[in-house]
C-alpha cells in the first residue's frame, strides 16, 4: 500500500492530505507567495505588484468551500488591500512585523486551534507561523532555511500559482476538489 496520494500537481504524502482534510483557514504571506516576490516602483513613488489569476480562483473557491482565507504579511500596500477585497478575503493583517501575534489573533478571531489552519510563505519572517500551523507550506522558491522546515513544498513558484495548488489540496482532502467553484478574478 502506497503512502501517498495522487493531486493534479503530483503525489503528497498521506499524513500532508491528513493534515490537509483538517485545515478550515488557508493563511498566505503576499510578498513571494501571492506575488513573485518583486516590487516595482514607478519615479513618482507609485508601487506595482502582480497577482496570478489562478491564485483567485483558488481562494474564491476556498471560501466557496467554507474554508476561510486570510492574509499576513510584513508590508502595507493599497494594492494587496483592494486585491484581497476583490478575492473575498475578509482577514487582512498588513504590516506585521512579527506575524505570529496576527495569526493568533485570527484564530482567536475566528474560533480555531492552529491544528485548523495552513500557512504558505516563502522566507524566515514566516517560520513562526510555519511552524505553529498545523500545515507549514514554503513555495518551491522560497529561502533555503524555510524549504527545510516546510511540511510541504509546492511545485509551482510563488506569483505563478503557488497558492491555487495549495488550494486544490486542500480541496481535494476535503473531497470537493471536482466539484470547486470560483471565479478568475
Amino acid at each position: 500500500m502506497s503512502d501517498y496520494i495522487a493531486t493534479p500537481y503530483g503525489t503528497v504524502e498521506k499524513r500532508i492530505m491528513a493534515l490537509a482534510a483538517e485545515i478550515r483557514l488557508l493563511v498566505c504571506d503576499v510578498d513571494g507567495v501571492l506575488s513573485d516576490g518583486r516590487i516595482y516602483m514607478g519615479n513618482d513613488g507609485e508601487e506595482l505588484k502582480t497577482f496570478h489569476t489562478h491564485d483567485g480562483f483558488g481562494i474564491k473557491a476556498l471560501l466557496n468551500a467554507g474554508i476561510d482565507v486570510a492574509v499576513i504579511t510584513g508590508r502595507s500596500s493599497n494594492i494587496v488591500q483592494r486585491r484581497m477585497q476583490a478575492l473575498g478575503v475578509q482577514h487582512i493583517y498588513q504590516g506585521q512585523g512579527d506575524k505570529l501575534p496576527a495569526f493568533e489573533a485570527l484564530l482567536d478571531k475566528l474560533g480555531l486551534s492552529a491544528s485548523q489552519a495552513a500557512y504558505i510563505g516563502d522566507d524566515v519572517i514566516d517560520l513562526p507561523v510555519m511552524h505553529n500551523a498545523a500545515l507549514g507550506i514554503a513555495v518551491v522558491n522560497a529561502h533555503p532555511l524555510v524549504l527545510q522546515k516546510a511540511d510541504l513544498v509546492t511545485r509551482t513558484s510563488g506569483g505563478y500559482g503557488a497558492v491555487r495548488e495549495v488550494c486544490d489540496l486542500i480541496l481535494q482532502a476535503h473531497g470537493q476538489l471536482d466539484s470547486a467553484q470560483g471565479t478568475s478574478v
